[in-house]
């Protein structure tokens, strides 16, 4: 019997790469998303400090107050622009998501294939080891049959 052999394995790599660069460009706008958290984040935090220093000063002046507040105002416009490019980010991910899971069912359904394949392959050996297996058992009966009438003696 022939080695087996799956005649859509290039199909089966093909899919294998597929689903390889769905996650990575998966992980890849995971990073951006994170990233545009941690700008958020850093920004927050830059904003605490500089009213927390500024609110230390003995004595605050009103320019200081009027300052602080326009650093508060341009703090807030850039968060709403984090906060824009989040939500972006946030719909890409989630098409970088259903577009791995795509490559994913597909790559597995051609995996099943192949497994289902190459277990009705196996079956169909199986069946031919046992057809010649027994073809051999009968043509050696019938060899030792006529071996025996040849001989004289009488087979039981």
């Amino acid at each position: 019997m022939k080695a087996f052999r799956f005649g859509l394995e290039r199909v089966l790599d093909w899919r294998r790469m597929e689903l390889d660069q769905a996650e990575m460009a998966f992980k890849q706008q995971s990073a951006a998303l994170a990233e545009i958290d941690r700008q958020r984040i850093e920004m927050e935090a830059a904003d605490l400090r500089t009213q927390a220093e500024v609110r230390a000063w003995k004595p605050v002046s009103g320019g200081d107050l009027a300052a602080l507040e326009a650093c508060r105002v341009e703090t807030q416009k850039r968060q709403e622009r984090l906060q824009a490019s989040r939500a972006e980010s946030e719909k890409e991910l989630a098409g970088r998501w259903k577009a791995m899971m795509a490559a994913r069912r597909r790559l597995r359904l051609l995996e099943r294939l192949k497994e289902r394949r190459l277990s009705e392959w196996r079956a169909a050996r199986d069946r031919e080891l046992e057809d010649q297996a027994a073809e051999s058992y009968l043509a050696k009966a019938v060899i030792s049959h006529q071996s025996s009438v040849k001989n004289g003696s009488r087979p039981d």
